[in-house]
């Protein structure tokens, strides 16, 4: 039997101290950067995008993938590639931690345009408000100590 998987992770983070370091000139270059690390790892980038202090990706991970260690591995690899290039002269590195929610292939759509709809989205809410909401609708327990 062979192993046959279908969860699909809207997965975001945001730079350290939220700063706003990811310009929108550049964040393309980002976005090219990124989509080519999911591809060497064999894994499925439906959507990129983001804001200055934040980023959402929806991805399809191989199975024999750790989100964790994915995660891990594109952070520390993004994070190289911009001080190497220079792209954000400001960016001091990602935040410690992340959100990984999961979806059925059926919302793929959805997610698909919500991602797509980041500055459209922030023009009403902030970052932290945002991510309160995906943590709320998740179910998941908001810890307060990580929010200002």
């Amino acid at each position: 039997m062979s192993t046959y998987t279908q969860i699909i992770y809207h997965i975001v983070f945001s730079t350290k101290n939220r700063e706003k370091t990811l310009t929108t000139k550049d964040r393309e270059h980002l976005y090219k950067y990124i989509w080519g690390f999911i591809r060497n790892k064999k894994c499925q980038l439906y959507r990129i995008n983001g804001m200055e202090d934040h980023l959402h990706l929806l991805i399809d991970l191989r199975p024999d993938i750790a989100l964790s260690d994915f995660i891990r591995d594109l952070k520390t690899s993004s994070s190289a590639w911009i001080k190497k290039e220079n792209v954000f002269p400001t960016f001091s590195g990602w935040q410690p931690g992340y959100g990984a929610f999961t979806y059925a292939i059926r919302d793929k759509e959805l997610i698909t345009n919500y991602i797509k709809d980041q500055e459209k989205h922030h023009a009403k809410f902030s970052f932290i408000d945002e991510y309160r909401a995906l943590l709320t609708e998740a179910g998941i327990s908001i810890n307060e100590q990580y929010f200002p």
